[in-house]
């Protein structure tokens, strides 16, 4: 069997590594073996957070619709609930940009949701 040479596909590899970690501060960004630990972690805590962030961008949506609720004087779970009688079928997303930028159509979807929770 012949013998296999490593040299160029090992240092192949070591530079992949080294420049995932471009920008790590101290050893990791240099040394082989400690950059290898850090990009590994790295790639833990992206998958982790690609997951989280959707959890922490409907926080902030509720959060925002329920701000803008309660200035037309209902709860979150009672507009929710009134969206559902109403047959609206809008996201939170949709409902937390409407709050924002369009006051108006936003204080128009309230009204409805009064009247079909009065209904």
């Amino acid at each position: 069997m012949s013998r296999v040479k490593r040299s160029i596909s090992a240092r192949k590899k070591r530079r992949k590594v080294l420049e995932q970690a471009k920008g790590y501060r101290a050893t990791k960004t240099s040394s082989y073996k400690r950059a290898k630990e850090q990009v590994q972690r790295s790639g833990q805590y992206a998958y982790r957070d690609r997951r989280v962030r959707k959890r922490e961008f409907r926080r902030l949506w509720i959060i925002r619709i329920n701000a803008a609720v309660r200035a037309h004087g209902l709860r979150y779970s009672q507009f929710i609930n009134g969206l559902a009688k109403a047959r609206i079928e809008l996201d939170r997303k949709m409902l937390s940009e409407l709050a924002i930028h369009d006051p108006e159509g936003f204080t128009a979807v309230v009204e409805r949701v009064k009247a079909a929770l009065e209904a």
